[in-house]
């Protein structure tokens, strides 16, 4: 696949990743984050240097800022989200730890 086709849909994927953490819907954007790093190990994988006019140069470098912005607004929503996961998660470990430590039966 053309590089910049790659960039192109990984600019789409992107965008629907910061949809679906706009609305919380976690299990759409794991989905989606599979799919982009597909994308992202193709792109990796192309041996050929591509030589790009500059329009095509200039379109990959809006592309990049495009899917930057996105994982941008992607980790405003997730962050927050992982952060109490991670609250909750801890608070379970500290209990459990104090339990074993003092001897409290349940």
């Amino acid at each position: 696949m053309n590089p910049l086709a790659l960039y192109e849909s990984m600019s789409v994927l992107s965008a629907q990743m910061a949809e679906a953490a706009a609305a919380c819907d976690w299990d759409k954007l794991t989905r989606l984050e599979k799919d982009c790093a597909g994308l992202a190990s193709a792109l990796k994988a192309c041996d050929e240097p591509v030589r790009l006019s500059d329009a095509e140069r200039a379109r990959k470098g809006d592309l990049i800022r495009r899917i930057l912005a996105d994982d941008a607004q992607v980790r405003r929503h997730a962050e927050p989200w992982m952060e109490q996961v991670k609250q909750f998660l801890g608070g379970g470990t500290r209990a459990r730890t104090m339990r074993r430590a003092y001897g409290v039966q349940q």
